[in-house]
């Protein structure tokens, strides 16, 4: 690595934007903009009174366009984030049983949730390799049927489909932390679909949101009813009630929720998911047919139809570096594409959440072959 040479990157190879992180990823400037000219009439003040309660009545709102969630379907915001929720689902959620499909580094973080539950009988896993993802089976002792959008470490994503023949009384849980406003899903097909704000929804870590069924807020109540001991914090009831008062059970970030507020309205105010996913289908089209013509790299996800449309994994010709290239990038102020650590592979991770432009993207790709070219 000490041996590389130093690489100036010429201006027209420069991204307008050098942030590719995958969480946190890029806040759009004009959100910071926005949020400095709140003034004081937001940060610093009681999450308890009409100004807070307002921006969350908007978050909620704003989602429940966005996702188009039919009557009867509701935001839930809580603390904690997705790994919270995790242990939420295992105290709130499943009842007795779960299927989890485990195919990377997050979707196995549930699993073994949900396996070290004391009250819960032994998860269904269903695993596959990284790169790719199983698929589900019905299974009549399954009550809580687990998914992963997208697996943020392998740049690997599923379609969301209840599977055939699964119970009436069966939830489908979505974990969509990196996949939420950057991939197309329909409401019908899940009774959970939860994720953090850090990813599409360009704002900080630290909140969850939940959108649920009414089957799903229904099994909430069943189960804090019932006399299992549920921990306040992870109370899904409390969280449900709370957020019907446009309120979180306990303080919030207030920069997070303006942050992801803002986020929405700007979806929103250029065509909603529409938007959102077409421009994330136009840089997964840009990076991948680049990975495919290049003749030092190729997309690590070998099914196109498996490969994400916000989290791109390229594997690298074992000849060149790919962490030489990601310093490279990064002293030249384009940061946050080395691969996910656990992983180990020779590759970039490159984010194109929504933020992102795509012409960004294309400009990135011509970046690398020019520090391929110099490098090797």
């Amino acid at each position: 690595m000490s041996d590389l040479p130093e690489i100036v990157l010429p201006k027209e190879l420069i991204p307008s934007d050098g942030r590719f992180g995958c969480g946190p990823s890029k806040v759009r400037l004009q959100t910071l903009d926005n949020l400095c000219n709140t003034k004081d009439s937001i940060l610093g003040t009681s999450h308890r009174q009409p100004t807070v309660k307002d921006l969350v009545s908007s978050i909620r709102g704003g989602l429940t366009e966005l996702f188009c969630l039919p009557e009867g379907y509701e935001v839930v915001l809580g603390n904690g984030g997705a790994t919270a929720f995790w242990d939420i689902a295992t105290f709130c959620l499943i009842d007795k049983k779960s299927q989890h499909l485990e195919f990377g580094e997050f979707s196995s973080k549930f699993a073994k949730a949900s396996k070290d539950a004391p009250h819960l009988l032994e998860p269904e896993v269903i695993k596959s390799e990284p790169g790719t993802h199983p698929l589900p089976h019905a299974n009549p002792d399954i009550d809580l049927y687990a998914f992963t959008h997208n697996e943020t470490s392998t740049g690997v994503s599923m379609e969301i489909v209840k599977p055939e023949g699964i119970s009436d009384k069966a939830l489908v849980a979505v974990d969509a932390t990196s996949g939420a406003g950057g991939l197309r899903v329909n409401s019908d097909q899940f009774d959970v679909y939860y994720f953090a704000p850090q990813k599409c929804f360009g704002s900080d870590g630290g909140l969850w949101i939940a959108l649920m069924s009414p089957k799903a807020v229904e099994r909430t109540m069943q189960i804090v009813e019932s006399e299992r001991f549920v921990p306040a914090f992870f109370d899904l009831k409390v969280a449900i009630e709370n957020s019907r008062l446009n309120q979180t059970y306990n303080t919030p970030a207030l920069t997070t929720l303006f942050m992801l507020n803002d986020q929405v309205n700007w979806m929103l105010s250029n065509g909603g998911m529409d938007f959102t996913v077409g421009r994330c289908d136009t840089s997964a089209t840009t990076i991948y047919s680049w990975a495919e013509n290049s003749d030092f790299s190729q997309p690590f996800v070998a099914n196109p139809a498996e490969r994400s449309h916000v989290v791109a994994t390229i594997d690298f010709n074992e000849e060149i570096d790919a962490m030489a290239i990601a310093k490279i990038l990064r002293k030249n102020g384009i940061v946050d594409t080395e691969p996910y650590r656990k992983l180990g592979r020779n590759q970039l991770r490159i984010a194109m959440f929504p933020s992102i432009d795509p012409d960004d993207i294309s400009t990135l790709c011509n970046a690398i072959d020019y520090i391929v070219q110099k490098i090797n």
